[in-house]
């Protein structure tokens, strides 16, 4: 996400692309997954190495990562971490990406955008999404509330839970359950 560029930022990079280090800063570029409200996750960047980030242009220009592979800022180290990792065909940037040795969690901050989000599935490989009305394969017991969802239950309006693909959340009897994805079978 491109953003003002601070003037903590700016004096950080003394006014120059922290990629290419040949351009003006023009802009705060926040590496995601996170965002822009702490300096520490944003690298100041130039209006050409923006327009070659948004474009997923590949080519020469990034070889300049050679040398931004080595700031001392994570944010600038992840960012040139995943754009060498989408050019890694390359022998030149398979290289700049073997000659360095990261901290892992820079690592895999820079890696997180090639990470498919988890998906829900019910117990016939089909994908579960919110809002989808399932009903369940087996009885089971509800944990705390003293009731058992029989088998054939039909819920409606499931809710998916974002941190664990094997459970999703739904009312049975006007109680929200968490429910095991094994268990349930998407309705048509």
């Amino acid at each position: 996400m491109k953003s003002t560029i601070s003037v903590k930022l700016q004096e950080r990079c003394d006014s120059l692309c922290e990629l290419c280090s040949t351009e003006k800063a023009t802009a705060a570029f926040a590496v995601s997954p996170k965002d822009n409200d702490k300096i520490e996750n944003e690298v100041a960047i130039c209006e050409h190495c923006y327009s070659l980030i948004e474009s997923n242009v590949s080519g020469n220009h990034w070889q300049c990562l050679a040398g931004s592979i080595w700031n001392t800022e994570p944010s600038v180290q992840a960012l040139s971490y995943r754009i060498l990792y989408s050019l890694k065909e390359n022998e030149w940037a398979n290289e700049i990406l073997t000659s360095v040795e990261l901290d892992e969690t820079v690592v895999t901050w820079a890696l997180s955008a090639f990470q498919k989000a988890a998906i829900h599935v019910d117990s016939n490989g089909t994908e579960l999404l919110n809002g989808d009305t399932i009903v369940l394969t087996q009885g089971l017991n509800v944990k705390g509330v003293n009731f058992m969802a029989p088998k054939g239950t039909i819920v409606k309006k499931i809710h998916l839970v974002a941190d664990n693909h094997e459970q999703i959340e739904g009312k049975v009897n006007e109680q929200t359950i968490v429910i095991l994805t094994k268990f349930v079978r998407k309705q048509g």
